[in-house]
């Protein structure tokens, strides 16, 4: 065990480290390696853990490539859970092990085997896109190999190493011994074994816990070596080189008992480095919600502090520390691989009390010897990026560097010379020399100074009269005073800036820290909150390189990086660039040809099901054909459009993930093989010529499939977006940005609930950091306005007034309020000091409800601009509970170049489901974004043409009015050009669509976790504009109400089931049972057609089904009371079914069940005309039978198979039916009445059955009528001749005796 006293080694003795070696017997351990296998299982997860800790570091540092480096490392997973199987395999048959240790070692088996197949699947998946997604699940597997690292039952007891004053146990260490364990094989061995390791000790019992027991009581160097007592020799294996045994008189028979103390002769003499340069996003330990932080640094026995900077949470100290006289011991070879570690803590210097701790780095320095040059590419050493922990959380980054320079014989004059003077400002400090310190350049930061929002109280006092600090790298700017935060929360100047010297190297900027303060009474200043920018690459502008070829091209990728592109010159293109709408064309076809082209199986069993109805369309004639082909468009409503809408966003999103990949293999394909870039254009334009032939050949050969496409009417479509409409459109922060602040005191114990409620406000506004001077071009660009620099064009931040709509559609997984495991919801919306509660509307018992509702409000920017949608939960007794709720930021869309307070639809039209919504016409919209954008434009001629700066627009000129007549318009072709806005140089920009968001419901009470999606939209209208027209009538579709009639006429070939009491003859006593699904308890029965010789039953009977039903849905709504106890009726949809089965009626015991069919009134095959051509493939799908609709048809007739399970659970024919559907509406079926059954209004014919058909038992004479006479007639004729035959023997028997004795007497 090696230490470092307090007071430094000694002369004579140099450092005694004292060898500990925990040497048990066999019997302890049992064979070599009983546990041996486990270390090579921890060796796993630290390979991997550093490996995933790299790529992070390559995607914070936005490096390239990371993609490759996750690849190496499943790759690196999969070997290793290759290695341990095979270990583990050569291990299994031990005889000593435990059955706890064989099944245990199963496990593991089974757990790597499938972790390392998953690793090699994952590896093929992962792509430049969804390197992010794998990362995290890597992650889980570095989870599960800790889990499976750590034994559940430990048979060997761990090291504890304590340090003892004035024998009281004051701090301890605990070792696992699982990484003290010695193997002859390299994998098996523990992770520190035979190594020096560096421990920290710690305060023991409950002190430990806690913010203090974070503080190190002790630093200890200790040897150890856990192992066999045969394998006692290799104990010293590990040891640095360079010492002498000092041993002690041979024990009890033991040969090699380790040495009393080793002794050091050879010491190297250094001096360290550290140049602390910056710290960033640190703990805040004051209730201010920031620190006075200063960095202690500890090395060998030395330590020393940097200077105290008061309030910040990003301190630049800039600031060389030096350690003189240090000396090492060892080889120096392996001192320069294996240099001792550095602790570096952080603290927050107190007035009153000792400073607070708030967080500690390691570092290793790098070394030179005294032989080496002082030269690159190792010296001078990088600054680098150390992450700060406290306890188990990451408290904040250390940018530093550090050197452990050798002294040589020459003393120190052989060291590199520190470069520039002490700092005289700041005291005898050393600032960090020029060759570490990062290369400075002057950068101007302009600030968009726009407002303050949600300002919580200070002190019991509220906020009044509130100003921002902006501080970067000791510089500054101060807004403006608001005078009166309740009254306008906007600054009056908007823009100002300040210089500043700042790193080139991008990842070395210092953050930018934004302080809110309040100016009170007296000239005092109290802090309401703080924000930490951390990286300023995202505000830095960059000015486009005009000397490029594909300048164009250089702006639009660098449109991002600033913060508003809208003003200056461009060198448009000679040649124009045309952009032409098809207006014949439906936007259903190219769809189809998307679909057509996919390879999913559910996708191409639907286009051949829409191909085969089309054959059998043509083979029924053109007489049905307009009928379904085109539908009246007054049947189409907006539910139309989000239904069709809905299809689009699922196809999209099956077909999302595929090409994503694809893409990207081609790139890879285009970097790895860049060389060969002309071959590869050629290559490109043959397969993209390859391509555009097999799509013409599909589109050929699909000829059939996408002619019913074509047909179909054209159905205008919005975009449904499965996600909020903040993560399209980069939150709206094209120009301006909303800053969270915080105040107050970390805790210790931080979570996102704590998180959230240090916010105590938000600071709207924006960065733009550049180098200086910029370009003249810049400068000198039309309408440039030195005022704003470079935030031209923005609007006025004065109060405006706005009609707020909110559209609220539906909601979907809401989670359950109620005990029955449903919810009674409502929507209420709060916007300012409008609150609004639509209580009686709430929806009985839905998770899923629709609500279609739509709601007008009228607020003010800036001071209304936060809306909050929640869902709550009605109940009878007691206040109602809240779901969720999501809140939306109305002021950054209102004022966002996205244009996001009218979505733009697909198309325009002034009449119909498909009406434009916006006051301004697309011609008006498309004049104001090229004034705003200082755009040419737009210059309208001839009809049906627009140009805006080099780009052309060609559509249709003419519209069609509510009357059917055509008139001249150019709104066509102006909605064109701002579809296609994104497309116009320098001011273009994506506009939000026509859509429909799909928000998550969030609960205060349930952080985290999601409660349900809500789907909503919102529109906004400034009240100085024109007003606009009426909301769109979004509310639930009401459902139709029809009556289904259906009779049965016969039945044929059904099963029979019965043997005849008299005959033995197989019989059936056939009725016919029928329902709608979800309507079960209304069934209907048929009578009864007794006794049935061939099957064959007549009836002549008619059911009548009145329901409701949602055609756009194709659902029948249901509405009852799930039982007796319940308040109000639950709706139910369910799909429109109609079940017919077939019964054999038995009087003393229950009825048989014999078959039954089920046939969705959608889609359900065409009754066969007789009984013989009706099979059972017709409802198995075997065989190609053209589907009907009801809806459509209105009446079908025809025969169906009836099907049950056998003993084999394979279907078969049990009978069949022949039945007549009739549909009609509920005004067609009032008008046109009839009777149930037989019943009159319209009666129907009592059916003709045979004279058989009767109940046995209520019939006697019949019975021995049609059964006993017509079966046994010749038996019963012989047995009544027998009869006669032995009455008259029995009657001459009778009267022989007395004929012969009147003959004898003669009487």
């Amino acid at each position: 065990m090696m230490t470092d006293t307090q007071d430094g080694p000694s002369e004579s003795s140099q450092i005694m480290r004292s060898l500990t070696p925990l040497i048990n017997r066999e019997e302890a351990f049992g064979e070599a390696g009983e546990a041996g296998l486990w270390p090579s299982i921890t060796h796993t997860p630290d390979s991997q853990e550093e490996g995933l800790n790299d790529i992070q570091e390559m995607i914070k540092t936005e490096k390239s490539y990371p993609e490759r480096r996750l690849r190496g490392v499943l790759e690196e997973l999969s070997c290793g859970c290759c290695r341990f199987l095979s270990l583990a395999d050569k291990d299994q048959g031990h005889s000593s092990r435990t059955r706890l240790d064989r099944e245990r070692l199963k496990s593991c088996m089974r757990e790597l085997e499938n972790m390392g197949q998953q690793a090699r699947m994952l590896r093929a998946q992962v792509k430049r896109h969804t390197v992010r997604d794998k990362l995290r699940l890597c992650q889980n597997f570095l989870q599960k190999l800790r889990f499976l690292a750590d034994e559940p039952q430990h048979s060997i007891p761990d090291i504890f190493i304590w340090m003892m004053s004035n024998n009281k146990r004051v701090a301890y260490a605990r070792v696992p011994s699982k990484d003290l364990l010695f193997s002859i094989v390299e994998e098996e061995t523990g992770k520190d074994c035979a190594k020096v390791k560096t421990l920290f000790l710690k305060l023991p019992g409950k002190r430990g816990f806690g913010s203090a027991g974070w503080t190190v009581q002790a630093k200890v160097e200790l040897y150890l070596w856990l192992g066999l007592s045969k394998q006692r020799k290799e104990f010293l294996c590990g040891l640095p080189c360079g010492f002498q045994e000092v041993k002690a008189a041979q024990g009890l028979g033991l040969h090699a008992f380790p040495p009393v103390s080793l002794v050091y002769t050879k010491k190297q003499a250094f001096q360290l480095r550290a140049h602390m340069y910056q710290a960033r996003s640190l703990f805040a330990a004051d209730s201010s919600g920031l620190s006075d932080p200063f960095a202690r640094v500890f090395f060998i026995n030395q330590s020393q502090c940097t200077e105290v900077l008061n309030e910040t949470l990003c301190p630049t100290w800039d600031q060389m520390l030096v350690f003189d006289n240090l000396e090492l011991y060892g080889e120096a070879h392996e001192l320069r691989d294996d240099p001792p570690i550095i602790v570096i803590e952080i603290y927050d210097q107190d007035s009153m009390g000792k400073a607070d701790f708030m967080g500690r780095t390691f570092a290793k320095p790098l070394v030179k010897m005294a032989d080496e040059a002082y030269c690159p590419p190792r010296f001078p050493p990088q600054l680098e990026y150390y992450q700060i922990y406290r306890g188990n959380a990451t408290a904040g980054d250390l940018l530093a560097a550090f050197e452990l320079l050798q002294i040589g014989p020459a003393g120190k004059a052989d060291l590199p010379p520190i470069n520039g003077p002490v700092d005289v400002d700041r005291g005898p400090i050393m600032p960090v020399p020029m060759g570490i310190r990062p290369v400075l350049s002057k950068y101007r930061v302009e600030v968009l100074f726009w407002g303050l929002r949600d300002l919580k109280r200070v002190n019991l006092a509220q906020v009044d009269r509130p100003r921002v600090d902006i501080e970067c790298a000791g510089k500054g700017v101060q807004s403006s005073l608001i005078h009166n935060y309740k009254k306008n929360p906007n600054f009056n100047t908007l823009v100002k800036w300040f210089e500043v010297d700042l790193p080139e190297n991008e990842l070395l900027h210092p953050p930018l820290n934004i302080r809110v303060v309040d100016c009170r009474a007296f000239g005092r200043y109290t802090l309401v909150g703080s924000h930490a920018v951390s990286s300023l690459r995202r505000f830095i502008y960059r000015p486009p390189d005009r000397s490029a070829p594909s300048w164009n091209t250089t702006v639009r990728l660098l449109r991002r990086c600033r913060v508003l592109c809208n003003g200056g010159s461009s060198s448009h293109s000679t040649g124009e660039v045309v952009v032409t709408m098809e207006p014949e064309v439906p936007i259903k076809k190219l769809e189809t040809m998307v679909k057509l082209d996919a390879t999913s199986e559910a996708v191409v069993k639907v286009d051949v099901a829409e191909e085969e109805k089309e054959k059998k369309k043509k083979k029924k004639g053109t007489a049905e054909e307009p009928e379904e082909e085109e539908p009246d468009e007054s049947m189409l409503d907006w539910w139309s459009k989000y239904f069709a809408s809905i299809d689009t966003m699922k196809e999209q999103l099956r077909q999302q993930e595929p090409s994503g990949i694809d893409l990207e293999e081609k790139e890879e394909v285009d970097n790895t093989e860049g060389l060969k870039g002309s071959m590869k254009g050629k290559e490109k334009a043959r397969a993209a010529k390859e391509e555009k032939k097999k799509k013409t050949q599909s589109s050929g050969s699909g000829q059939g499939s996408e002619a019913p496409e074509k047909k179909k009417p054209k159905i205008d479509e919005l975009k449904v977006y499965p996600k909020e409409l903040e993560s399209e459109f980069d939150n709206f922060e094209d120009w301006l940005h909303t800053f969270n602040l915080l105040r107050g005191k970390t805790g210790d114990d931080e979570d996102g609930s704590t998180e959230e409620e240090r916010i105590v406000g938000r600071f709207k506004g924006s960065l733009c950091v550049y180098k200086v001077p910029l370009p003249e071009d810049v400068s000198r660009e039309a309408g440039y306005d030195s005022t704003y620099g470079m935030f031209q064009g923005i609007p006025s931040n004065d109060p405006i007034n706005v009609l707020v709509r909110v559209y609220v559609v539906r909601a979907t997984d809401l989670h359950p309020a109620d005990i029955n495991g449903k919810a009674d919801p409502y929507i209420a919306i709060r916007l300012g000091k409008t609150d609004i509660r639509d209580k009686e509307n709430y929806i009985s018992k839905q998770l899923n409800p629709v609500f279609g509702k739509s709601f007008d409000i009228e607020a003010s920017f800036p001071m209304e601009s936060m809306l909050t949608v929640a869902v709550y939960d009605w109940d009878l007794v007691g206040t109602d509970d809240l779901i969720g709720e999501t809140k939306i930021d109305l002021e950054n869309r209102f004022y966002s170049k996205h244009r996001a307070t009218c979505g733009i639809a697909q198309t325009y039209s002034t009449h119909g489901y498909n009406i434009w919504r916006d006051p301004m016409k697309p011609s008006q919209i498309l004049t104001r974004l090229c004034k705003d954008g200082k755009v040419d434009g737009p210059h309208f001629g001839p009809p049906g043409r627009v140009k805006v700066a080099n780009r052309v627009f060609t559509g249709p000129s003419e519209i069609e009015d509510e009357n059917g007549q055509r008139k001249p318009t150019d709104e066509h072709v102006a909605l064109l050009a701002l579809r296609h806005w994104e497309d116009i140089p320098r001011a273009g920009c994506r506009l939000v669509p026509e859509h429909v968001e799909t928000r998550p419901l969030l609960n205060p009470d349930k952080p985290g976790i999601e409660q349900g999606r809500l789907e909503l939209w919102v529109d906004m209208f400034p009240m100085d504009m024109p007003a606009p027209g009426t909301p769109l009538d979004i509310s639930p579709r009401k459902p139709k109400k029809y009556e289904l009639r259906v009779i049965i006429w016969n039945t044929d070939e059904v099963v029979l089931e019965d043997d005849d009491f008299f005959t033995g003859e197989k019989s059936s006593d056939i009725f016919v049972r029928g329902w709608l699904k979800g309507q079960q308890e209304d069934k209907q029965d048929t009578d009864v057609h007794y006794h049935s010789l061939t099957g064959e039953g007549n009836f002549n009977w008619r059911y009548l089904f009145p329901f409701d039903y949602l055609a756009a849905e194709e659902k029948i709504v249901i509405s009852k009371k799930e039982s007796m106890f319940s308040w109000d009726e639950t709706e139910y949809k369910i799909p429109a079914r109609l079940t017919l089965q077939i019964w054999d009626a038995d009087h003393f015991s229950a009825d048989d069940f014999l078959g039954a069919i089920e046939l969705d009134l959608n889609r359900f095959p065409r009754g066969a005309k007789t009984a013989k051509q009706c099979t059972m493939e017709m409802a198995t799908g075997e065989v190609d039978v053209p589907l009907v609709s009801i809806f459509k048809q209105k009446r079908v007739k025809g025969w169906w198979p009836l099907l049950a399970r056998n003993e084999n659970d394979e279907f078969e024919l049990t009978g069949k039916v022949e039945a007549e559907l009739h549909l009609l509406t509920a005004e067609e079926a009032e008008k046109n009445p009839v009777g149930l059954a037989r019943n009159e209004p319209d009666p129907l014919e009592k059916p003709n059955r045979p004279d058989t058909s009767f109940i046995w038992f209520l019939n006697p004479l019949k019975s021995a009528r049609y059964f006993l006479w017509h079966t046994y007639r010749w038996l019963l004729l012989k047995l009544l001749l027998l009869l006669l035959l032995l009455l008259l023997l029995a009657l001459f028997l009778y009267s022989v005796p007395g004929y012969l004795v009147k003959k004898i007497l003669g009487a």
